[in-house]
């Protein structure tokens, strides 16, 4: 089994349900879905932002001296136009969530969700649709046949080597907005295997880990080392990350259709409203004091 994406020139052996690594709390699933869902922007935020696709996933240039919001956990206090302090206010902290769906191309060409346990085959093609629910990095890595892993995103073909998100606010792999048709999926292969896809969010990039211009310049002159495998040290603390407890929540609308708001929101770089579809799939870090989620995705292909 294998998926062929073009984009990064790799061949990937897959299969897909929630990674059995990965420790799953007891909480109800409407409260997990809740916490996650209530952080999205109301339809009318949408209206003020820039209709423009966003140009690069790199850092905001203000993002290290930017105040607390309320995606993230703190406390932020501001100056009045008399020169004293206000009363400091209290952000709840905010737990790190992921949203995954699995999407899919039916008989009629239209992009619909798909039950990420089913069984793929030769021909068949796949996208990931991610949602978080706060600002933050992601990475994605790969191993195929419990082989080495490697780093598939950030990738220095990709959004300048920026792997910044911005919280609800829909992340393609590949994209749909690729220009060519061969960019927009991965294709399965007439080659069965075994692969599992590693999702790692975290608030601050991950120490070891070259992103944007670091990253560009590492495979530029290390061609033979990209994609990148990355250290012993930071593929252990991936493992490790795993492990931690995770609360979830499933959602079954497969065979549904993407909608022509979330279409527009890929495309525009605008945050998903409350009112579109939920994920397949929502894990939330257990603490509000975890810096980093990790959760996995295996792909069946026979």
């Amino acid at each position: 089994m294998s998926i062929k994406t073009f984009i990064w020139g790799l061949v990937i052996v897959s299969v897909v349900g929630i990674g059995t690594v990965t420790a799953v709390t007891q909480e109800p699933q409407e409260d997990v879905r809740g916490a996650f869902l209530t952080t999205r922007p109301k339809p009318a935020d949408n209206s003020s932002k820039s209709s423009a696709p966003r140009p690069s996933r790199r850092r905001p240039k203000s993002q290290a001296a930017k105040t607390t919001t309320g995606t993230n956990a703190g406390t932020t206090a501001g100056t009045t136009t008399a020169g004293t302090k206000e009363t400091p206010v209290k952000v709840a902290p905010q737990k790190i969530g992921v949203g995954l769906t699995l999407l899919s191309r039916d008989s009629l060409g239209l992009t619909v969700r798909i039950d990420p346990t089913r069984t793929f085959h030769k021909g068949d093609r796949v996208r990931v649709l991610l949602e978080t629910n706060t600002d933050g990095h992601l990475y994605i890595f790969n191993t195929t046949n419990d082989g080495k892993p490697v780093m598939i995103y950030p990738n220095k073909e990709l959004d300048e080597g920026g792997n910044y998100l911005q919280a609800h606010v829909p992340f393609e792999i590949p994209s749909s907005t690729a220009a060519e048709e061969r960019l927009r999926w991965l294709v399965f292969d007439q080659y069965a295997g075994n692969e599992r896809l590693y999702f790692v969010v975290s608030r601050e990039p991950l120490a070891g880990v070259p992103i944007e211009d670091e990253l560009i310049a590492f495979c530029n002159d290390e061609k033979n080392r990209c994609p990148l495998e990355p250290s012993a040290e930071v593929w252990t603390q991936v493992l490790k990350e795993l492990d931690e407890p995770l609360k979830m929540a499933t959602a079954s609308r497969f065979g549904k259709a993407q909608t022509e708001q979330e279409r527009e929101a890929i495309a525009r770089g605008l945050g998903l409203s409350t009112q579109e579809p939920e994920p397949s799939l929502i894990m939330m870090s257990s603490s509000d004091k975890a810096g980093t989620l990790v959760t996995m995705l295996e792909l069946v292909h026979k």
